[in-house]
């Protein structure tokens, strides 16, 4: 009995700093001019499509949405989490205006594509 109490107060005193994320991500992007304007690329891994929203605004892309763990079973608890799952923005600002671009996404491995035409 005393080896489990005092196992228990170790995993308390070991996962103290160890929450599940709350707060908001920035997700890594690459961006590219292309003949025909710009293409964008979003490390998303894990999102779904329907998940992503995309707000252009003179000459700012914003791409927000959430990351969920799909995948945990009802009834588990945590072990180690590294992983953010909560709302992500995305902001780019170009060097002029897209508004009035025609957009095209599509998500490929975890990433997601934007295509800005003129």
């Amino acid at each position: 009995m005393a080896k489990t109490i005092n196992r228990y107060f170790q995993l308390l005193s070991s996962s103290r700093d160890v929450k599940p994320s709350a707060r908001l991500w920035d997700p890594a992007a690459d961006i590219y001019t292309a003949p025909d304007g710009w293409l964008v690329k979003v490390e998303l891994a894990g999102v779904s499509a329907e998940d992503i929203e995309i707000e252009i605004a003179d000459s700012c892309l914003t791409l927000s949405g959430t990351r969920r763990d799909r995948v945990a079973e009802r009834g588990v608890s945590y072990h180690r989490m590294e992983i953010t799952y909560s709302r992500f923005e995305k902001t780019i600002q170009f060097p002029k205006s897209i508004e009035g671009a025609s957009v095209e996404t599509s998500l490929d491995n975890g990433l997601f594509l934007v295509r800005l035409r003129k």
